[in-house]
């Protein structure tokens, strides 16, 4: 199990059109600055103890600049030497010179989402393309961190665009792939989108697995109010991994819940992926 924090939210400047943290769009969303690093590691530790073996610190931003950079080295660093986790990171397209200062401070996995295929890529974002996407997450593979890439579903692309990203990522081979699904935001250009309904989750995930077979899945994003009371079929239709706790700017189930339904299904949480 996965655990993220939002280290450093709102006021982005790409315009994707599922987020509210965008600096274009008029949303509730509470931003703020960089946190410090001692308070990334307070959620850190509480993640650990709730199971996870992984936390990844995220920021919204086009990329890192060299100020957040070193503080979110320092981060790093603390969470290292205080926690037994693995330490991710999703900090925006990256130079090849931050990717390598990442892996040399310990980072282990980078998330970089392509979020969408390439033929629908354009009505989600047009700040940034999906090559650039693409770009830092060769990047990535390139330095010796591990991939995390996955999409979001729900944003009005076809069912053959699914299954479309769902080949464009097995290209990219991560190791993980994360499968969000939307949760409209209010203010935001899809914020008046219908969500996918549970069953039509559920098919997904399993198209999903049949593309991707030696990948870890994880239900992440959108999990609880799309999949609802079908949580654990998720995990019995393909998916072997799931984000624990909140989310960027949405909260998600309690962590006791998530545990006690991966106890109901006889599934241990391992701690060596």
């Amino acid at each position: 199990m996965r655990s993220i924090i939002s280290a450093q939210t709102g006021n982005c400047p790409e315009d994707c059109a599922f987020c509210s943290q965008s600096a274009y769009y008029d949303t509730e969303v509470n931003a703020h600055p960089l946190m410090a690093a001692e308070r990334i590691l307070k959620a850190a530790q509480q993640a650990e103890r709730f199971g996870a073996m992984d936390f990844c610190i995220v920021i919204s931003a086009k990329g890192p600049t060299p100020r957040i950079f070193k503080k979110v080295l320092e981060a790093v660093d603390l969470l290292r030497v205080n926690t037994n986790l693995k330490i991710g990171c999703s900090l925006g397209s990256l130079t090849e010179e931050q990717a390598f200062t990442l892996k040399e401070h310990g980072v282990w996995r980078y998330n970089h989402n392509i979020e969408a295929c390439r033929s629908y890529f354009p009505k989600v974002c047009t700040t940034h393309t999906y090559d650039d996407r693409v770009r830092t997450a060769k990047l990535v593979k390139k330095v010796g961190m591990n991939l995390c890439s996955g999409g979001i579903l729900g944003m009005g692309e076809s069912v053959r665009q699914r299954i479309e990203l769902a080949f464009e990522i097995r290209e990219l081979e991560p190791s993980w792939v994360p499968i969000n699904f939307l949760n409209p935001r209010p203010g935001t250009p899809f914020g008046d989108l219908p969500m996918v309904s549970p069953f039509e989750a559920i098919k997904t995930i399993s198209i999903f697995r049949l593309v991707l077979p030696d990948k870890i899945l994880m239900t992440a994003g959108g999990r609880e109010v799309t999949l609802r009371d079908l949580q654990a079929m998720g995990l019995l239709a393909g998916a072997n991994a799931m984000i624990l706790g909140n989310y960027l700017t949405t909260t998600g189930r309690p962590p006791e819940e998530d545990l006690r339904m991966l106890d109901d299904l006889q599934m241990p949480v391992r701690r060596d992926v």
